[in-house]
């Protein structure tokens, strides 16, 4: 028995049965807020009589939706038993697509992963052939690990670019006039799949199981191949009007006459960013600077991590020169945000975080050189704490409330 049945409505149309019903999703809807409980602390809660609780905790304990945790230690009396939310009765699969692999993680429904793989050889092409590999991987990781596929409730596939979560289509990659790109996958999957932008995944990670601390407005930067960030407005994620809110990569801000990947002109991203980072460490060489490290001309996709590690693990002075230029850059252009949105917490993630000092530091003296001081001084700056497995998290925490929230919001 999974979670799935529980959240759908009672068939048996009497009252007596609908409210049997909702008094069980309310259980577990109090054990999946809330935590642990006594059958003495749900009655009271539920405003329902000790008996009846007792028996639909007894019911859903034999359907596996609950478990028993074992006797509370009190000060005397009987020993109350303390029951929780069975972890297994339901799972959560998150998915990141990159342009060159893609990381696959299923978590139980207290986000714990039950099984994870990170950086699977994967080239994204927008094709049928490559959407047909990409189905073929996650049946294969499902096949592999231990649970059963009509146990998860649902799959979240993370993309950058263009993403509608609300109808279900992707507009960078497999792209269909006819059928939802969610439609697509479910049918080889069998199992329901929503789609979601890969920096609006990350930000949801940080916020639900990473950096965040209490925080309720927060920007994340994902500061990668390209450049994008998430924002979370009262705990929330924010999608715009279109859900398409965070395109900060696509802001045509320089007069440099450079084409963007998005087919404009001086966007922010032909100066800040992965791909720009190789161009400008091509043309310094081209131009007689010196560096220990090389890049490989034909998997220019990748090579901005080259010059990240030669940073990091190298300290080759044309590579730190390099990063940390794009970083004071982009703390400017971050001070607007800051102007306009007022946040609790800017998130520095993404494959650039890895930088550490040598991206925060300039990023925070531009900070507090271009923004206004009474907004600097209320805002902390942090860097992920999840790196690569934030998208994957996201994933898994987002796809697991849109699939609870039929029943949290009862």
């Amino acid at each position: 028995m999974n979670l799935k049945d529980l959240l759908d409505n009672s068939l048996d149309k009497s009252l007596s049965d609908q409210k049997w019903h909702m008094l069980r999703q309310t259980i577990v809807k109090r054990l999946l807020s809330s935590g642990n409980a006594t059958i003495t602390e749900l009655s009271s809660e539920l405003q329902s009589s000790v008996p009846t609780v007792t028996k639909a905790v007894n019911e859903l304990l034999a359907e596996g939706y609950m478990i028993d945790m074992g006797k509370v230690t009190n000060s005397g009396g009987r020993r109350p038993s303390l029951y929780s939310i069975n972890p297994t009765c339901a799972y959560f699969m998150g998915v990141e697509v990159n342009i060159s692999d893609l990381s696959i993680g299923l978590q139980n429904i207290k986000n714990e992963f039950v099984s994870i793989e990170m950086g699977t050889s994967f080239i994204l092409q927008n094709t049928q052939e490559s959407l047909m590999e990409f189905c073929e991987i996650l049946n294969s990781f499902i096949e592999d690990s231990s649970v059963a596929k009509d146990m998860i409730v649902g799959v979240c596939i993370n993309f950058s670019g263009r993403i509608n979560s609300m109808e279900g289509f992707s507009y960078n990659y497999f792209y269909s006039e006819n059928r939802p790109l969610t439609e697509i996958i479910s049918e080889q999957l069998t199992i329901p799949v929503h789609l979601e932008n890969d920096t609006r995944a990350m930000a949801f990670g940080e916020y639900r199981e990473g950096v965040v601390d209490h925080e309720q407005n927060i920007i994340f930067l994902n500061y990668s191949w390209g450049v994008a960030i998430g924002m979370i407005t009262d705990g929330k994620l924010y999608y715009g009007k279109s859900g398409y809110s965070g395109e900060f990569g696509h802001s045509t801000i320089f007069n440099n006459e450079i084409m963007c990947q998005c087919g404009k002109l001086g966007c922010l991203e032909t100066e800040i960013s992965g791909w720009s980072l190789v161009k400008q460490f091509q043309e310094a060489i081209s131009q007689g600077k010196q560096s220990n490290v090389s890049i490989d001309e034909n998997l220019l996709g990748l090579q901005h991590h080259v010059i990240i590690d030669g940073a990091v693990k190298l300290e080759d002075s044309l590579c730190v020169d390099l990063v940390t230029k794009q970083s004071e850059k982009i703390g400017r252009y971050l001070s607007i945000l800051l102007n306009i949105f007022n946040p609790d917490l800017l998130v520095i993630g993404g494959d650039f975080a890895r930088l550490g000092d040598y991206v925060l530091l300039p990023i925070q003296a531009a900070l507090k050189k271009h923004s206004l001081g009474l907004v600097n001084r209320d805002m902390k700056l942090k860097k992920s704490t999840l790196g690569r497995r934030a998208g994957v998290i996201g994933a898994c925490c987002i796809v697991k409330e849109k699939m609870l929230s039929p029943l949290l919001s009862k």
